[in-house]
């Protein structure tokens, strides 16, 4: 399995979805789990792979520097981005969660009993641009407030009865394959009761929903899958207290640049005769304009670095680097005057423009004896 790409290992193509990918995960997750495959030395050894794989392609900055530059890239990226303090492993543990207990966490606070979390999570979505620099956002969001006529009960006059799935136990349980499981009862979500005639005001959910708008400031240096908590912002309870607003952002890609971590990379493309002569060249940046001097036979994926040039770290902790990686272009096809001064050039290097000759020499020699 090392030594297959990220795709194979989950089994989906390269154009796949993030829904795709996610739902492949699952299905290899559940294939190689430990505990369900206890006679198997191999399932904890594969199953490693297939976290390292949705790790990457789950998130799309990383899958963007996989995809252009392979597996070497991403080393230190998942240090600085997946554990910044802002997204964590949120979307492995959800997914784990929903695999072995059947459901996500509620979220709800036992004090409360609400019938929905305190807690608000949105999704917004940013320009290249904006999560590099920073910027003031304005956000419109509904949130929701406990219906005052039934003090969020959602049950006319708070009347409410036992949940006739659980028996009024908020659980109930599943059995998959040899295993059995406890998760939180569909029909009255885990309270255990639910309401004998529905409020009327809030149709029984026991809340309504209110519009707001709030003005975000994005702190430079962000990236996608990073959390923003905007304190008491959230829902409303039925006592009156406010959970917070969790803002989770989602960088969109930029043509130019491609971003791991901190760094910023930018692909450069050169003719064959610049990298043979070493010439100097200008490169965009995050700032303007670079010089890049090119060694004399710079190679194909050279990268050069340039320090203190790349994303401001979040956390104040300096700034990245850009790294430059050159990708040589050749003539696609020679004129004829073309070609000649091609063989002359050659021709004037002597021993020194045909290497394989005289490492190759000994080589011959050696394969001829072996059928004398």
């Amino acid at each position: 399995m090392e030594e297959l790409s990220y795709y194979e290992i989950l089994e989906v193509s390269t154009d796949a979805s993030k829904s795709e990918i996610k739902k492949a995960y699952r299905k290899m997750a559940r294939r190689y789990h430990p505990d369900a495959n206890p006679d198997d030395p191999d399932a904890e050894h594969k199953f490693k792979f297939c976290n390292e794989a949705y790790q990457v392609l789950g998130d799309d900055s990383q899958r963007s520097v996989y995809d252009r530059y392979g597996k070497d890239a991403l080393q230190g990226m998942g240090s600085r981005s997946r554990s910044s303090g802002f997204g964590g492993f949120e979307d492995l543990s959800e997914i784990f969660e929903e695999m072995f207990t059947g459901s996500r966490r509620s979220g709800r606070s036992s004090a409360d009993s609400d019938k929905y979390p305190l807690d608000l999570g949105i999704e917004m979505n940013l320009s290249f641009k904006e999560a590099v620099f920073g910027c003031d956002k304005e956000l419109e969001y509904s949130y929701k407030e406990s219906c005052g006529s039934c003090s969020g009960s959602g049950a006319k006059d708070g009347k409410l009865s036992n949940c006739r799935r659980c028996s009024g136990k908020g659980q109930v349980y599943v059995k998959q394959g040899f295993m059995t499981f406890s998760q939180t009862c569909p029909d009255c979500a885990g309270a255990g009761s639910m309401p004998s005639d529905p409020c009327s005001k809030c149709s029984g959910h026991g809340y309504k929903e209110r519009e707001s708008s709030i003005t975000i400031k994005v702190p430079a240096g962000v990236d996608s899958q990073n959390r923003l908590r905007v304190s008491g912002k959230g829902n409303i309870s039925r006592r009156g207290s406010r959970g917070d607003l969790y803002v989770t952002f989602d960088v969109l890609t930029d043509e130019t640049f491609i971003r791991n971590g901190n760094d910023i990379y930018v692909r450069v493309p050169i003719f064959f005769t610049q990298a043979i002569l070493g010439e100097s060249i200008s490169i965009p940046s995050l700032t303007g304009e670079l010089e890049l001097h090119l060694d004399q036979g710079t190679k194909d994926t050279q990268q050069y670095r340039f320090a203190d040039e790349g994303v401001e770290d979040i956390h104040g902790h300096g700034r990245g680097s850009l790294i430059a990686q050159i990708e040589l272009i050749y003539p696609k096809k020679l004129s004829a005057q073309q070609r000649e001064m091609l063989e002359q050039l050659q021709e004037s290097f002597g021993v020194e423009s045909k290497p394989h000759e005289s490492i190759f020499e000994s080589a011959f020699l050696k394969v001829k004896e072996w059928f004398n």
